[in-house]
């Protein structure tokens, strides 16, 4: 089998995360420390867990960004990928669910993956839709919000359980090629030792220009990014519980709950 999963560099905390004024968009202080999505953790170590059950599976890793991305794509071979990519996009401000998952299409359309697989969403945007996007391009069966899977003896089917609304879950069997997005606690992620890490600096990677792949315009775009306004904080009712039930039944007819 041959596996893609797809990776996002994110950074590491919201502390370092700024607003440029000017732009509206959001930028980075120089002491930004970025990292793999940890909901691709799940979707990579899965990959690789099917890699050591099938014998001849190879598990490809591919990212999306500037020239620091290739940190992340390095991240991936050492904890077991064969082969990352890393498509280099020098482009600031916003990138569309719809651009990337273009991108990354575009990219592996003639690489004929029978598997391709996705974190549930991207810890900094939460769009959830990169996955199903990529499964759109490409005309390939998809199912979201994966909890478990199991690729069927005859490999050209894949049975996946995942969850849908009320807390209830379905098992449907998607024919290969397929895409998956991942959710968390599907598994748990590997970390990767020294020896390995150190190993997959001596890696090439392969580089492929964001320019060089031919994409539809962008669909959408984003106008500005702002902070949340403050939330009010709670309001605290001590005293005995007559004390307390008459002071909320106060709160109640000054907010105009009660008549």
């Amino acid at each position: 089998m041959k596996i893609l999963v797809c990776i996002k560099q994110v950074p590491d905390s919201t502390d370092t995360i700024q607003i440029d004024e000017h732009t509206g968009f959001l930028s980075y202080a120089a002491n930004t420390a970025f990292r793999m999505n940890r909901f691709d953790e799940f979707a990579l170590e899965e990959a690789l867990l099917i890699k050591e059950e099938l014998p001849g599976t190879l598990v490809d890793a591919i990212s999306l960004g500037p020239e620091r991305v290739s940190a992340t794509v390095q991240r991936a071979m050492g904890m077991g990928a064969d082969h990352g990519i890393h498509i280099l996009d020098e482009i600031e401000g916003y990138r569309s669910p719809f651009t990337v998952a273009s991108l990354i299409a575009a990219c592996v359309l003639a690489r004929n993956y029978d598997l391709i697989m996705t974190g549930v969403m991207a810890e900094d945007t939460m769009a959830c839709q990169t996955g199903q996007l990529i499964a759109a391009l490409l005309n390939l069966p998809c199912a979201s919000s994966v909890i478990k899977e199991e690729v069927l003896p005859d490999r050209v089917q894949i049975s996946v359980e995942r969850e849908i609304e009320g807390g209830n879950r379905e098992v449907v069997q998607l024919k290969l090629p397929a895409v998956l997005t991942l959710q968390p606690g599907i598994n748990f992620p590997r970390y990767p030792s020294f020896s390995k890490v150190m190993r997959a600096r001596t890696y090439a990677q392969e580089l492929i220009r964001a320019e060089d792949l031919v994409i539809e315009k962008p669909r959408e775009s984003c106008r500005r990014v702002r902070i949340p306004d403050p939330v009010p904080q709670g309001v605290f009712i001590g005293g005995s519980p007559r004390e307390k039930a008459q002071k909320l039944i106060r709160v109640l007819h000054e907010k105009s709950f009660l008549a």
